[in-house]
């Protein structure tokens, strides 16, 4: 048993992995009140990820499945490894948390070890996540208020962009980051999501018909249904780069991404509610495809890429 058990799950980010194994490593060694063993399950990646890995980190156990199964159920895939959701187990045997760590993230010295003492310390929490930045370190929302159809508008309709930072839209105050108090959210940002033992245990893993996008929302809205709190912990500091797999198949995730959020509207909205959500949507959609159009007008980009998405956009109002 470990107090800490880290899962990274990898998709043709080789170089990002690596770093994000080595500065994660960095920032244990520097010392905590835990051991700690990393896992990396590799999507089947096609960049030899797990060889480079293995011959760099010997000790980390790597899962290599064999196909791309998503985000939610490859990190089940290691939990499983674990002994998370075996009958009649000894949860002394399992580790006191789990971290989700992305592959696109570099930790900053002592993040670890503050998210572990804040995920114990503060009152019923069941899940911490850190404050996020850009490389450059520029201000990145690290955790939401759960979605609403305020936040479907804004991110579908012309809205002021005023509206984008505000609470309206989801997102929590800058001034909150910057002080050093941990604060409750909705969910934080699947980047980093650490995660008590015994919530796994009560609430289960991520329901795996979430390929991509929307799985740590749904989870995190069951985890708070059931009884525990979620924070943000702003002292804990960890580098995003953001979105590195999924920018590589770009139609496909416009399609994941509306297919993950449907299926969320599904489980936790009201009938009334998902109809209003659906002709959002709908309505979204059909002025994404015009835009298309017109950026294909103006020679923005080309009648490939307006084939492309104008397909995906389609597909989106089909689901």
């Amino acid at each position: 048993m470990s107090d800490l058990a880290v899962v990274i799950v990898s998709w043709n980010t080789r170089a990002l992995t690596l770093e994000a194994i080595r500065t994660l490593l960095d920032d244990v060694q520097r010392g905590g009140p835990y051991d700690t063993e990393i896992w990396v399950v590799d999507n089947a990646s096609s960049d030899d990820s797990p060889a480079a890995i293995q011959a760099e980190f010997p000790h980390v156990k790597i899962i290599e499945n064999a196909k791309n199964i998503g985000f939610g159920a490859a990190n089940n895939v290691a939990m499983r490894a674990m002994g998370f959701g075996k009958r009649g187990i000894d949860e002394n045997t399992l580790p006191r948390a789990v971290y989700l760590l992305n592959s696109d993230t570099q930790t900053r010295p002592n993040a670890t070890s503050i998210l572990f003492n804040a995920l114990f310390s503060l009152p019923e929490a069941g899940v911490v996540g850190a404050r996020l930045t850009y490389e450059d370190g520029g201000f990145q929302h690290s955790a939401f208020a759960f979605p609403g159809l305020s936040q479907l508008w804004i991110d579908l309709m012309p809205a002021p962009g005023t509206l984008y930072n505000r609470r309206l839209n989801g997102r929590y105050p800058r001034r909150l980051y910057e002080h050093p108090k941990p604060f409750r959210v909705g969910h934080t940002l699947g980047a980093t999501m650490m995660i008590r033992r015994e919530v796994i245990q009560k609430t289960g893993m991520f329901d795996e018909q979430f390929f991509m996008y929307a799985e740590e929302v749904d989870w995190s809205w069951r985890i708070q249904k059931a009884g525990w709190k979620i924070y943000c912990v702003p002292q804990a500091h960890v580098i995003h780069l953001e979105g590195q797999s999924t920018r590589q198949v770009r139609p496909d995730s416009i399609i994941n991404l509306w297919q993950s959020r449907l299926r969320l509207y599904r489980k936790h909205y009201p009938m009334l509610k998902r109809q209003a959500a659906r002709w959002l949507i709908g309505v979204g959609m059909r002025r994404k495809i015009r835009q298309a159009r017109r950026a294909y007008a103006l020679r923005q980009i080309s009648a490939k890429e307006r084939d492309t998405l104008i397909s995906a956009y389609e597909q989106v109002m089909g689901l």
